[in-house]
């Protein structure tokens, strides 16, 4: 009796999908874990805060058995006051676990080509050159450019999807998104 041996290609070990409201306590530990307490106090947070991410732009990357493996999104953002815009990307989080298997890599890559897939001009970050240069980040275009609040000037690093979107970009990045709409009050039932 001959057997025969298929080959089959292995599947990656994730898929990077849209973000779910089913993913947020997931993303929200996720983040917890990956950066610790005290990434809500950084100047990146102060312009998300209440907002909404851009639309379209907020994935997850779901491991072999559908849980989240990483999350990255980005939110919208004017350059300085009646500036042009762009997108903060941000935060870019993988499980501590999971670390070196391209997981954030392919949450980069996906979430740049949406971006520019979706029309926008440039993306901005707070980072580490050494890690978000081999996406095109730098920070020759951020010179004029401020985040609110106390950060690493060196760190806020840009890209351009659009050849001179960044051209005469100044002042402090401003939150210009979608605001989180309030949750209406949850009222306790008389017995």
């Amino acid at each position: 009796m001959e057997m025969s041996v298929e080959i089959v290609a292995h599947a990656p070990a994730f898929a990077v999908v849209a973000e779910t409201v089913a993913d947020v306590a997931a993303r929200e530990a996720l983040l917890d874990r990956a950066m610790g307490p005290k990434r809500k106090t950084k100047s990146s947070e102060k312009l998300r805060r209440g907002r909404r991410p851009s639309e379209g732009l907020a994935f997850v990357a779901r491991d072999a058995s559908g849980g989240v493996a990483g999350t990255v999104r980005l939110w919208d953002v004017t350059l300085g006051e009646g500036g042009s815009s762009a997108l903060l990307l941000g935060p870019l989080a993988v499980d501590p676990s999971l670390k070196s298997a391209g997981i954030g890599s392919a949450l980069m890559r996906h979430a740049i080509a949406e971006a520019a897939r979706l029309g926008h001009a440039a993306i901005l970050l707070v980072g580490d050159e050494p890690y978000y240069g081999r996406f095109g980040f730098s920070a020759a275009r951020t010179g004029a450019l401020a985040m609110p609040g106390p950060y690493e000037r060196h760190r806020l690093l840009a890209l351009e999807l659009v050849e001179g979107a960044l051209d005469g970009a100044e002042g402090t990045l401003k939150a210009s998104g979608r605001k989180l709409k309030a949750q209406a009050p949850i009222l306790a039932r008389e017995a």
